[in-house]
């Protein structure tokens, strides 16, 4: 019973005799690979990954979590070899102690077994021994700081963010300017506004009588930006080109009954626009020859007009280059001129009856006639726009830029025997005999309607008597007067 104890014994010594000379050999990372892995959280695209230590390593390796690459442990021969070798001790120990044991096995078998005992106890605490040194050693070749390890890789360095430093700013040193000798001012030439002006003007109703319209303001309408009137029926904005009694444009007339038809006549003639008996307008026509048109393009210039003894002339003066800031209204009465200051509002009145009153509206080229009890005139100069040229093929350049009157009329009272290019509409049995199917229709009558000059009263359709029962020596020799825009568009002259 005793042999096959120590058989026993003996293979078991022999066991721990291989496990301890293992444990003095390097783990082979050539047939068996050591892995290892990042333990470092804040490298989140590394962490926890497993890498296989290279085979150059000779024992075991750990993993730059930086560059997450392996890299081998720097541990030398004698810190692997120190723990195997006190293990290789303890076997051979052990070994002599097995030997020792056989051969006193043979005179008492109790001695034997307290030898084997003895050789059994010593192997186990030599085996725990190596056992327990082994991970010690890696352990602590894996806590070794970083400066003892031999590393294939170079391990990058976090570089810390430096605060940066706004840069002091630095005063700018102004360089002395040479003054420069002031130039002369050139006056502005400025071109005609175009027909599509990027302003409007306002408009309010004046007559005290409608009361929930009076003095309101209101914005003329887009098609005519820069000229209109309230109508203080409606309450509404109307252009004054648009409005029943409009003299406007390549002129555009419209008639008491809202048609609106065109009157071409001739350039540098003159003709009756309204005649009554004791109230006569005339008007004179500029315009400029179309070659490829068999008529002239015409506008109306000026205006003369007559009632009882009196004689008023408004017209346009001639102009090249065209600028909103320089009157271009003529302006007379009974042969005199008249002077208005520029400003909103400024009026001049007659001392003569009836009253004549004359206010701008604006602080030039834009006017209101008014005669008490006859007739109301509003009255705007304006010139041919290079937008308008283009668009009717008028030709106009700066040489002349053919300004012209844009005429509203509003009469107070006209017989039903009214005549001329305008008032025969407010006749009494007026029948409109323009073709309304047509785009531009076309009233005639040049031979029925010229006149001689702009106050002659000698048009074949002439209503025309005047104040025949207070005639007098001074009327009938201002009637003989001829008045018209002169000095090149200065003033007015009027001769007999």
């Amino acid at each position: 019973m005793g042999l096959p104890k120590m058989i026993y014994l003996g293979l078991f010594v022999l066991f721990l005799a291989i496990m301890a000379e293992a444990a003095s050999t390097p783990p082979g990372i050539a047939k068996n690979p050591a892995r290892a892995s990042c333990n470092k959280k804040e490298y989140k695209m590394c962490y926890n990954l497993e890498h296989v230590c290279p085979k150059f390593c000779p024992d075991s390796c750990e993993v730059d979590c930086a560059s997450c690459k392996p890299i081998c442990s720097s541990s030398s021969s004698t810190e692997h070899h120190s723990p195997s070798g006190s293990a290789a001790s303890s076997a051979a120990s052990s070994s002599s102690a097995a030997s020792s044991a056989a051969s006193s096995a043979a005179s008492s078998a109790a001695a034997a077994a307290a030898a084997a005992a003895a050789a059994a106890s010593s192997s186990a605490s030599s085996g725990s021994s190596s056992s327990s040194s082994s991970p010690s050693s890696s352990s602590s070749a894996g806590g070794a700081p970083k400066n003892s390890l031999t590393s294939y890789y170079p391990t990058p360095t976090t570089p810390s963010p430096k605060p940066s430093t706004p840069p002091t700013p630095t005063a700018p040193t102004p360089s002395p300017s040479t003054p420069t000798s002031p130039s002369k001012p050139t006056p502005s030439t400025s071109s005609p506004p175009s027909s599509n002006a990027g302003y409007r003007k306002r408009a309010k109703c004046n007559n005290k009588k409608y009361g929930q319209c009076y003095n309101q303001e209101h914005v003329c309408p887009a098609n005519c930006p820069t000229s209109c009137q309230v109508d203080c029926v409606t309450c509404k904005p109307v252009c004054n080109c648009d409005y029943p009694g409009a003299v406007c444009q390549d002129p555009r007339f419209i008639g008491r009954d809202g048609i609106t038809f065109y009157f071409h006549g001739k350039k540098d003639k003159h003709f009756c626009l309204v005649t009554d008996p004791n109230l006569h307008i005339n008007a004179h026509f500029i315009g400029k020859r179309n070659a490829n048109m068999g008529r002239d393009f015409t506008w109306v210039q000026s205006i003369g007009v007559l009632f009882d003894n009196h004689r008023l002339f408004l017209g346009a003066k001639k102009t090249s280059v065209w600028d909103d800031a320089n009157d271009r209204l003529s302006l007379a009465f009974n042969g005199e001129p008249i002077y208005l200051e520029e400003a909103v509002g400024s009026q001049w009145s007659s001392t003569s009856t009836p009253l004549v009153t004359i206010t701008r509206t604006s602080k030039t080229n834009d006017l209101i006639v008014e005669v008490q009890g006859k007739l109301k005139v509003t009255a705007k100069v304006v010139p041919i726009t290079d937008e308008d040229s283009r668009v009717h093929n008028y030709g106009i350049t700066d040489e002349d830029r053919f300004a012209h009157l844009d005429l509203g009329f509003k009469f107070s009272s006209l017989t039903g025997k009214v005549d001329g290019v305008l008032g025969k509409t407010y006749a009494n049995d007026y029948v409109s005999r323009v073709n309304t199917r047509v785009s531009m229709p076309v009233m005639g009558g040049e031979r029925e309607y010229a006149s001689s000059s702009i106050f002659a009263t000698d048009c074949l359709a002439s209503r025309f008597v005047g104040a025949q029962d207070e005639t007098s020596l001074p009327a009938m020799e201002l009637a003989s007067m001829n008045c018209a825009s002169g000095m090149n568009g200065r003033g007015v002259i009027c001769k007999r």
